[in-house]
């Protein structure tokens, strides 16, 4: 049988991993409504400018509306994928999954003949590419669950450059986009090139019948002009906001199931604990009985 001393040392390390797993627990929900805040107040304004660009391109004429960053390159022989990791732990499966979905698409566009240069967000992704040898072309760090546009937009502009540089073909982002408290999906988007803008406004929306022409000052190309870099810009915000809200729902469930699991643990050694010390209590009656009998 365990000895009752070691016993309650163990109980009294569980107990305050609990109380650790616990407190995280409730900063990552608090922490969890900010984000979702953010990211959901974010996301109308996203949909509605690319529903706007898309309203421009139509308004464009019959052959629609020509633009660097609309182009789509015959022979891509240079990528980039923007990873967005995080740089804490403790978040279950997070950034094993937003993983797992980037060294797919990296392999897919080896298999291809595509050289993809990776540019790493957070300090888990960096850890985790060095440690199976992967190269990273650029890293970042210090985003957390409040990242900001004036951060993101240096970085959306310099794949804007690239792009339209001819340095590269096409930039994609790999991220945990949000969708509910209770799914978020690991994915890899293209950022560049944008693609056609009559395909961005399919859906639901091209079976409305007529759509009413508009007259728009300035003239269309001059607005695209504006609001193309500003869509890839919102867009890639808009990924680093649906991570870190994500991020905090994968850390929230395993701090939760950390909590439970340490309640189960303390329940055993305290039934552990009862089944020792009525062992050693049942040992001492017997030495009592017999010492009487003994004596009689």
């Amino acid at each position: 049988m365990a000895n009752r001393r070691a016993i309650v040392k163990r109980r009294k390390a569980v107990r305050n991993i609990k109380k650790i797993t616990r407190t995280m627990q409730l900063i990552a929900t608090a922490r969890f409504q900010a984000a979702m805040n953010r990211a959901t107040a974010s996301r109308p304004y996203v949909d509605k400018l690319a529903e706007m660009v898309a309203e421009l391109g139509r308004t464009g004429g019959e052959g629609g509306l020509e633009h660097p960053l609309l182009a789509t390159r015959e022979a891509e022989a240079k990528s980039v994928l923007v990873m967005l990791t995080s740089d804490r732990g403790l978040a279950g499966g997070y950034n094993a999954h937003v993983l797992r979905a980037a060294i797919e698409h990296l392999d897919r566009k080896a298999g291809e003949g595509v050289e993809t240069d990776v540019w790493m967000v957070g300090k888990k992704g960096i850890s985790a590419f060095r440690f199976r040898r992967r190269a990273t072309h650029r890293s970042a760090t210090g985003f957390d669950d409040k990242p900001r546009f004036a951060r993101v937009e240096p970085l959306a502009s310099e794949l804007i450059e690239s792009f339209v540089g001819g340095a590269v073909d096409s930039a994609y982002v790999a991220y945990m986009r949000f969708e509910s408290a209770g799914k978020q999906v690991p994915e890899v988007v293209r950022l560049l090139p944008i693609g056609r803008l009559d395909s961005d406004a399919g859906g639901e929306a091209a079976d409305r019948g007529p759509r009413p022409q508009y007259e728009v000052l300035p003239s269309p190309a001059e607005l695209l002009d504006r609001l193309l870099p500003a869509t890839v810009r919102m867009r890639l915000y808009q990924a680093f906001l649906d991570a870190a809200v994500s991020e905090q729902i994968y850390r929230m469930t395993a701090m939760k199931a950390a909590t439970e699991a340490a309640d189960e643990m303390i329940g055993d050694l305290t039934r552990q604990y009862n089944r020792a010390r009525q062992t050693q209590i049942t040992l001492e009656l017997l030495d009592i009985v017999g010492g009487a009998n003994a004596l009689a």
